[in-house]
């Protein structure tokens, strides 16, 4: 039996329209078909057949605008050379920035992890209350839901 390698994305999605403090409504469906229609325009039917089987968004956080997106090992090429071309997903005018590739979803996990705390320590000293700023660590450090809904919009 052959194994697949697969590899994961971790993509940062910024957008200036919407404030940082504020959850982007960004469903995975969406970002996913935006950015396998942006290999069909780049890469052509060749690119999209390479990269279908196996290719999936398998996170997408609304509050840290954090998504991560697993392809083919050889066809993931396609996907990191078309995502920072992508610069309309939805009506929301974004940039992406490729911010890791890696083998296994736990390395990605752990990036992310790594990076969130960061994020988390530089929102800390902006937080007011005890409670708000736990609010915040359960959005930020959230690795289960896709759609997480907590309101922060009291950062300044």
């Amino acid at each position: 039996m052959v194994r697949f390698k697969n590899r994961y994305i971790t993509v940062e999605i910024t957008c200036p329209m919407v404030p940082n403090n504020k959850p982007l409504h960004l469903k995975s469906k969406i970002f996913h078909e935006t950015v396998l229609n942006k290999v069909q325009q780049l890469h052509g039917d060749f690119g999209v057949a390479s990269i279908r089987n196996g290719f999936l968004t398998k996170y997408c956080n609304e509050n840290t605008r954090i998504a991560i997106i697993r392809t083919r090992h050889g066809p993931h090429r396609f996907v990191t050379s078309s995502l920072p071309f992508i610069t309309k997903i939805d009506k929301l005018d974004v940039r992406l920035n490729t911010l890791h590739v890696g083998a296994t979803l736990k390395h990605s996990f752990l990036f992310i992890q790594k990076h969130q705390r960061a994020y988390l320590d530089m929102m800390w000293s902006k937080l007011k209350t005890d409670e708000e700023r736990k609010q915040l660590e359960a959005a930020v450090m959230d690795f289960t839901k896709t759609d997480v809904s907590i309101n922060i919009e009291n950062i300044a």
